[in-house]
């Protein structure tokens, strides 16, 4: 009687050979990575060669100000709809074209090729920001690229894991347009678990290698989780702040002023190459519009951060108030609104309240 082996077995014996294959090929790769010098975990000389192959370099130059220099890797992080998006495309486009953005300035002297990888807009989003009826589509230039994330390619089959694959993908696209600029909107968008501080630490950790391999200046973008609008901005409102703002060299966020809603402010949060020039004494004032076909963060002014936050006690604003009304019809629930707003529940609540009630007095009056 003859015996035939099931098919499964035969399957099961490919895969595996397929496997040790797979860690073989591995294996030696690393074998061959491990006998280059320049891949030795730590770089190690005396002190004094160190200061000497420094001191012969140029100094790092502005690309915003203080708030970030060249080769350093930056976060911007601000709460939802505040405009970090809008601001860093028109950072990037400032170094592209070489105009600074008030009243920052820049000292880099030249145009700069700017890669920005969007986890965020659609391209439909996209032109709706960039685009205009009147004045037609905004022109970038050359030196902004914008690559957009692709669904089909996060396919687990094509990857052993996701933080590697991703850092893979980056260097082929500086590589491919010789980008001296990486702007990365935004970290918890991408991958599987950057919504968190441990699925965002081995993105940062790629960056700050390719930052350091490729002289690269680097800006990433973050959210904040939910704050308390009657304090100050501080490193603490970084989602995940203690793990990732270690491996940044500086870092700036946008607040919302609460004592004019349509007003934003940008705050100096890290620094390491210069003093803090935009702290809570000195913070700038902005205005979100659209230039033409060109959406973007208008400069005007300096002030204190305490004079634009909420203030314990004191009542909501006529703006604020509107708003409340506003989201509320749009759908969104009293919770909703307050997270959205950065105020109570039980506020929002008693807002929409005394708005039905003088809805129902206009009515009897009429």
């Amino acid at each position: 009687m003859s015996f035939t082996r099931p098919s499964f077995i035969d399957d099961i014996r490919a895969e595996a050979q397929s496997a040790t294959a797979k860690q073989q090929s591995r294996n030696a790769w690393r074998s061959q990575v491990a006998r280059n010098p320049d891949n030795d975990l730590f770089k190690i000389k005396p002190a004094d060669q160190w200061l000497k192959e420094t001191y012969a370099k140029p100094d790092v130059r502005q690309l915003l100000g203080t708030l970030w220099h060249e080769q350093e890797l930056c976060i911007l992080f601000a709460d939802t709809n505040l405009g970090k998006s809008v601001l860093a495309v028109q950072i990037g486009y400032s170094l592209a074209k070489n105009e600074p953005i008030e009243p920052f300035g820049s000292r880099v002297g030249e145009a700069l090729k700017v890669l920005y990888i969007d986890f965020e807009l659609s391209p439909e989003q996209f032109k709706m920001r960039y685009a205009d009826s009147r004045h037609g589509l905004h022109h970038f230039g050359e030196n902004f690229i914008r690559a957009e994330f692709n669904p089909v390619g996060d396919n687990p089959l094509l990857y052993d894991k996701y933080d590697v694959y991703v850092r893979q993908k980056i260097e082929e696209a500086l590589k491919a347009t010789k980008a001296q600029v990486l702007i990365i909107d935004n970290i918890t968008c991408v991958g599987n678990q950057t919504g968190n501080a441990a699925g965002a630490l081995p993105l940062m950790k790629n960056l700050k290698a390719l930052k350091a391999k490729y002289n690269l200046s680097v800006l990433v973008l973050a959210h904040t989780p939910k704050r308390n609008p009657y304090n100050p901005i501080t490193v603490n409102d970084l989602q995940g702040s203690k793990m990732l703002i270690n491996f940044a060299d500086s870092a700036f966020a946008i607040g919302q002023s609460h004592t004019h809603p349509a007003t934003r402010y940008i705050k100096q949060i890290k620094q390491r190459n210069t003093g803090n020039d935009y702290g809570a004494e000195h913070i700038c004032l902005f205005r979100i519009r659209k230039q033409h076909s060109f959406l973007c963060l208008e400069f005007l002014g300096y002030d204190m951060e305490q004079a634009h936050l909420q203030k314990p006690g004191t009542a909501l604003s006529p703006e604020i108030k509107q708003r409340i009304i506003e989201l509320s019809a749009q759908g969104l629930s009293s919770r909703q609104v307050a997270e959205h707003l950065k105020i109570g529940t039980s506020t929002v609540k008693r807002v929409l309240a005394r708005g039905r009630e003088e809805q129902e007095r206009q009515l009897i009056d009429s």
